[in-house]
């Protein structure tokens, strides 16, 4: 039975081989792009919509390179299982400590020194941007996707495994989750975007929310832009710009605010 591939995408790629992939070479690593590594159960989820547009494109030009790694062939015996029946009894399954560790000790043999290990988890640390600008300035990144009741604490104890979680819900899986952090990490790397400065005025950017945005045609549907922006002058236009941003901020997220005082 041949085993599914590891996917890497990019300018290089890994094919299908029945040798285990703990015992085969690291990925071939492309000079100066930013190297992301997902250790997953879905690597043909990968990499899905960050495989489209600016991220897409990026991709493409190598300035930055994604590996998918296929848990499952880390598994253990003929059925290459990686999972077992929680200790103390309960619901659900739990990834087993030996199957993810070979996972992991594979990924680390090609990822940068300095690359974060994160697993994706709803009891991690709200991932903000802050951390996605952090995450942009480091040579790359390991992201874990759980699945099923999550993994062995024992496995992140020993690798001080960093945990994230994108929101206050359950998801299936982190595969979703891994994503999501991969967009909003890859868009700020030098290039991405083309236009540096926009990253600059974005939601969070400064601790709040973005100010409104307009564009043609001057009126629709009996609304109008508001005219301080159509007046010319930058001044007026960045005071209101300010003053929105901090009247949203207050309204939808007060606790942004609340954060920022000593």
């Amino acid at each position: 039975m041949s085993l599914p591939p590891s996917k890497s995408h990019g300018r290089k790629s890994i094919t299908a081989s029945k040798q285990p992939r703990s015992l085969m070479e690291g990925t071939d690593r492309l000079a100066r792009a930013w190297h992301a590594q997902v250790i997953t159960l879905l690597p043909e989820a990968f990499p899905g919509v960050l495989g489209e547009s600016l991220t897409g494109k990026a991709l493409k030009d190598g300035l930055w390179q994604l590996d998918a790694i296929d848990l499952r062939q880390f598994g253990e015996g003929k059925h290459r299982n990686v999972d077992d029946t929680p200790a103390g009894g309960g619901a659900g399954m739990v990834l087993r400590a030996d199957v993810m560790g070979r996972a992991i000790d594979h990924a680390r043999e090609s990822a940068p020194k300095a690359a974060p290990l994160i697993y994706m988890s709803p009891r991690g640390t709200r991932c903000t941007q802050k951390r996605a600008v952090e995450l942009a300035t480091v040579p790359g990144v390991t992201l874990i996707c759980g699945r099923f009741e999550g993994l062995d604490q024992r496995v992140i104890d020993h690798y001080e495994i960093e945990e994230i979680s994108i929101g206050d819900y359950v998801l299936t899986g982190g595969e979703i989750a891994a994503q999501a952090v991969l967009d909003a990490t890859v868009r700020l790397l030098p290039g991405v975007l083309g236009n540096e400065a926009s990253t600059e005025l974005e939601s969070f950017s400064d601790g709040r929310l973005e100010h409104p945005q307009y564009t043609r045609p001057a009126e629709w549907n009996g609304r109008e832009i508001p005219d301080v922006l159509l007046s010319g002058h930058h001044g007026e236009i960045e005071k209101w710009r300010r003053e929105m941003s901090e009247e949203l901020t207050r309204d939808r997220r007060p606790d942004l605010i609340k954060n920022d005082k000593p």
